[in-house]
């Protein structure tokens, strides 16, 4: 079982927000949104979470930004890490 995600640390890049259940961080001139594995409910959040479901959350929200993408612009950039600009390249599982 995949280890529980609950907070996130980028070192140096700083927090711009942090909500229920993702984590926004300011690149500057753009912003990164983590989501995590955190349960809300009823607004609020719940001490336990659920594994991988971060990385469910973003792998929806992908979809539904690329599948809808050809009628409205959206925030996606891109969801490929190796994309990513270079100081959050660290960060990245192997």
């Amino acid at each position: 079982m995949s280890e529980v995600i609950l907070e996130t640390n980028l070192d140096e890049i700083p927090l711009f927000f942090k909500g229920k259940v993702r984590d926004v961080y300011d690149l500057d001139d753009k912003l990164l949104i983590v989501a995590t594995d955190r349960i809300s409910a009823f607004d609020v959040v719940l001490p336990t979470g659920i594994p991988d479901k971060g990385k469910i959350l973003t792998d929806l929200s992908v979809f539904w930004f690329r599948k809808t993408s050809r009628v409205m612009k959206n925030l996606l950039i891109t969801s490929n890490i190796s994309q990513f600009p270079k100081q959050l390249l660290k960060f990245k599982k192997t």
